[in-house]
Order: C-alpha cells, then structure tokens, then sequence
C-alpha cells in the first residue's frame, strides 16, 4: 500500500493521492482499456512521454505550492487493492478575487457503475473547497455525456450556460454545458446532509 503520507484524501471505497511516474504501466493500461469509452469525451495521456508530461505538470514541485499552483491532479485508487480507477485534475487554477479553478475527470472502463467515482467527486471537492480554498469550481461536460452530467448534478453542481464549439475532441469542435459550484453551496449541503466523506487528514 501506499505510505500513509501520500494519501490526500480516503472515503469507504476509495482514496486520493498524486500520481506519479511509477504509475505509468498501470495508467496507460488503463487508458488503453477505456479507449471506447473516453474517445468522444476525453483525451487522456494514451504515450509513456505525455503520461511523463502530465505528472510533471499535475504533480510536479509547482503543483504542491499552494499559494501558486495552477494545475493539481489526483489518481482515485480503490481501497481493496489500490488499482487506479479514475482521475481528477483542477486547471487554471486563478487566486485573487477570484479563487476559481476547472475540473476534468474521467473513470477507466473496467470500473464504472460502482460508485467509485462519486466518492471521489466528494472527496475532491473537500479538497478543492477546504485545502485550496478555492471559491467556485466549474466542470464543462458535452450535452450527450449523461453519466457524467449525473455525476456532477449529484455533487451538487448548478448548470449556469452552454459553450457552443467550446473544446476540440477526437478532431471536431463539440459543444459543452457549464456547471459550477460555490464554496457556500457546498456547505449548506455537507451541513444539511449531515455527513463528511473521509477519515484522514486532508493534504497536498
């Protein structure tokens, strides 16, 4: 297992944690697996060389300055055996007034439909919300990718606009709906529900 310290965040199924090179085998395995699903919604790093690029981007020295970061990722790793089954990255992430930051995500094939991911949603927007202290986080998701407008409706997400020709995916400009969530937002609902995901300390 993973030493504790590299644990950012643990719900009941699973973890977060950075990742890292050593990951590289098991993470293009599992882009390569997940081709079909991901092809009209994400790009994932699918090479050893842009896996390389993306940990030095996501997880790199810059990403765990705080005060400065602008792009933080995190593998979501299952309890049981410690597979990745899914990512969250927070992108241009702007401090100041604003406070802001993108969330992309995407799940591996093998692994959805177990609600892994929606803990993972929980246990990253604890992260975005108390460790960043970030004040509003805004995930884009094309019209036709249902699972994940669930997804984020079900983190509590509030639709706010529709981005026409917004991303280029697998060679065509396509069309996404903006949704956000405040920090207060988020709140309200931890409070009203009554529970906290997670049993450690939350770091990055």
């Amino acid at each position: 297992m993973p030493a504790t310290r590299t644990v950012l965040a643990r719900g009941t199924l699973v973890y977060l944690r950075r990742p890292a090179q050593r990951d590289a085998a098991p993470f293009l395995t599992a882009v390569e697996t997940s081709r079909r699903l991901h092809r009209l919604w994400v790009q994932p790093p699918s090479t050893p060389s842009r896996y390389a690029t993306y940990v030095r981007r996501f997880s790199g020295a810059k990403s765990r300055d705080l005060k400065h970061a602008t792009h933080v990722g995190m593998l979501v790793c299952r309890q049981q055996d410690h597979a990745p089954v899914g990512v969250f990255n927070f992108s241009e992430i702007v401090r100041g007034a604003f406070q802001s930051a993108y969330l992309g995500y995407y799940g591996f094939a093998q692994h959805v439909g177990r609600g892994y991911m929606s803990e993972g949603l929980a246990l990253v927007l604890r992260l975005g919300f108390g460790t960043l202290r970030l004040h509003r986080i805004e995930v884009n998701v094309q019209p036709e990718n249902a699972p994940s407008i669930s997804l984020v409706r079900r983190g509590g997400f509030t639709r706010e606009g529709f981005s026409r020709r917004y991303v280029k995916i697998a060679g065509r400009w396509r069309d996404h709906e903006r949704w956000a969530l405040l920090a207060e937002d988020w709140r309200v609902a931890r409070k009203q529900s009554g529970t906290a995901i997670g049993s450690t300390r939350d770091s990055l």
